[in-house]
Formats: C-alpha cells, sequence, structure tokens
C-alpha cells in the first residue's frame, strides 16, 4: 500500500478516538524518511510530524511544506538551540537538565516551549524516563521553569511481555495522567503508542500516536 492509502487506512481508525471519548492525535515518526515522504503523508491529512533526531531534523526542515512539528527523541542538551522556534512539542523530556536548558533557550527566545514528561513505564535501563512514583513531583517541579509548559506525558511500551501485562502498564500511564489533569488545565496529552502497539496503547487511553512503519512502510537504513 501507498503512504496516502496506510494514512488514509489509520486516520480512519481513529475517527472514533480513544476509549476516554478523546480524539486521538497522529504524528508520523518520520525517522530515515525524506522530505518528500514526509510531504506526502502530510499531504494525505497527517498534519503532525515527528523527528528523531536533530541532524535530521535541521536537514529536511526548510524542505517540509506544512505540518507541525514535533521532537520524539532523545535530545541532548547541546542540540537544543537547533530546535527551539521550530518544535511544537517535545515527546521527551526526560531528565531536569533538557528541561532546564530547553527553558533558557525559549526565554530568550520569548516563547514558551510545550513539553511532555517522558516516564520509563517498563523500568528499562536501556530507555531514559522518570521513574511512575516521581511523575507527579516531575510535573510540580517543572512546571516551576519559566519558558516551558509542561503538557502531559510520554511513555514507550517495552518490547517484551504479554499484552496483559502492557495493558497494565498503560493502565498506569493513564492514572497519572488523570491525577495531573485534575489539578492542572494545561494537561492535555498522553503520548502512548508506536505502530506495533499503537492499537492496545489506545484501547487504554492514549490520545496521542507516534508511528512510522504503518504509514511510510519498513524502514531502510543507510
Amino acid at each position: 500500500m501507498s503512504i496516502e492509502q496506510n494514512a488514509a487506512a489509520v486516520l480512519k481508525e481513529l475517527e472514533g478516538g480513544n476509549s476516554f471519548g478523546e480524539r486521538i492525535t497522529l504524528v508520523a515518526a518520520t525517522k530515515t524518511r525524506t522530505a518528500d515522504e514526509i510531504n506526502r503523508v502530510i499531504q494525505a491529512g497527517v498534519e503532525n510530524v515527528g523527528e528523531n533526531r536533530v541532524q535530521e531534523f535541521r536537514e529536511k526542515y526548510e524542505s517540509i511544506n506544512g505540518g507541525v512539528h514535533h521532537f520524539i527523541g532523545h535530545l541532548q542538551t547541546n542540540k537544543v538551540k537547533y530546535l527551539v522556534g521550530k518544535i511544537a512539542l517535545y515527546h521527551s523530556v526526560d531528565r531536569d537538565e533538557l528541561a532546564l536548558e530547553i527553558s533558557e533557550r525559549s526565554k530568550r527566545a520569548g516563547i514558551v516551549s510545550d513539553v511532555l514528561i517522558q516516564i520509563n513505564i517498563g523500568c528499562e535501563e536501556s530507555k531514559g524516563g522518570y521513574p511512575l512514583e516521581d511523575g507527579l513531583a516531575t510535573l510540580a517541579r517543572l512546571k516551576e521553569l519559566e519558558g516551558l509548559r509542561v503538557r502531559g506525558f510520554m511513555a514507550m511500551l517495552p518490547l517484551a511481555g504479554d499484552d496483559e501485562y502492557k495493558k497494565n502498564l498503560c493502565k498506569k500511564m493513564r492514572a497519572l495522567f488523570e491525577e495531573a489533569r485534575n489539578d492542572d488545565s494545561d494537561i492535555t496529552y498522553l503520548s502512548m503508542g508506536m505502530s506495533g502497539d499503537w492499537r492496545l496503547c489506545v484501547s487504554e487511553g492514549a490520545n496521542m500516536i507516534r508511528i512510522g512503519t504503518a504509514l511510510f512502510g519498513e524502514r531502510h537504513y543507510t
């Protein structure tokens, strides 16, 4: 199937929203994809596009027509300067050092940057992010930073484990999201779900998903 056919199929499936009746924001994960492919997915109706690597973002940015830009990968503090003012939502704020850098760069630019707090829901050593139990305390701390607005949480499910285990992790993330949203009207997004597990995440309350292969086909690394 073509990019256009894939996009149409996924957007159609998302029309009903998630299990809580919320609209689902689809973010196309564009790692290794060409500017032409990204433009095609935007033309097909996928408004939000997310890059994983700063260098790729810089190489493609001027060639992408329209779209709302997200950054969804691990971000080094010394590369924040290349993104500020161009990114609508940072999904992967996984440490205070990064939050502080985005805050400082945003203040200097006279803007407010929207971010998500990354939670290491599977307690995996290979992934960054705050522990689940520190989610609310982290939110309270980052909310005090000027130039920064926390809009919710992001998590990546582990590859290992059966569906019941993964659903339980999703339920824990949704509970954190709900508790935070009760006290803060800025909390809007629970970004959880990729090409291999987005349906499960949506069924448990994710309202933002990040998918690449399901839209573009298999990646071809060079």
